[in-house]
């Protein structure tokens, strides 16, 4: 096997671990109520970067979120930026969390573009590595989520209550437990 296959059956495995968290966590499990309907509709971009600096991936950044802004949202309404092999410490992910806010603004797309996060040590601040309220923002490799401000504007006029999804994910994953978080990405699906 060549290092350009050994590379895209690894690009292969990244991309179906998150097809796996979104259908069965973010979709599943309701975490995020918006998710389905743009999922089911190929409206979610998953680009599986290549980067393996910061530098590279804040560049792929900036790229995906001017195409984003680019692109009509009937056709790609967020994405997914996996980066599998850049910022595995939580730490220094969350430090770039500040330069992806900055790219963000030099850009001039606040208030059009977001940046959400996902790691899959994400921990909130207070709170213990095993807490079960972490595992509503993690996923199986570091992903920056782009989101149209359009996009959850929308989705919130129509849900109830919007304010209660953050409990209700708490709650939910609480009585889930770390161990059966793990068991609903890990197993193989039911024929």
């Amino acid at each position: 096997m060549t290092a350009i296959d050994a590379a895209q059956v690894e690009a292969l495995a990244v991309e179906q671990e998150t097809r796996r968290w979104l259908e069965r966590a973010v979709i599943g499990l309701n975490l995020c109520p918006f998710a389905k309907a743009v999922y089911v509709k190929n409206q979610v971009r998953i680009v599986i970067s290549d980067a393996s600096t910061e530098a590279a991936l804040l560049e792929q950044l900036g790229e995906e979120l001017v195409l984003l802004r680019d692109t009509p949202a009937d056709q790609i309404d967020t994405t997914l930026l996996v980066h599998p092999q850049v910022l595995r410490d939580f730490l220094d992910y969350n430090d770039f969390l500040d330069q992806a806010d900055a790219l963000v603004e030099a850009l001039d797309l606040e208030g059009e573009l977001q940046v959400a996060s996902f790691h899959p040590d994400y921990q909130f601040a207070g709170t213990q590595p095993d807490d079960a309220e972490n595992l509503t923002n993690r996923a199986p490799n570091p992903t920056l989520h782009l989101l149209r401000e359009d996009s959850i504007a929308r989705a919130i006029e129509v849900y109830p209550e919007p304010d209660a999804i953050i409990e209700r994910n708490i709650a939910t994953m609480q009585e889930l437990g770390v161990e059966g978080f793990r068991k609903l990405l890990e197993s193989e699906p039911a024929n």
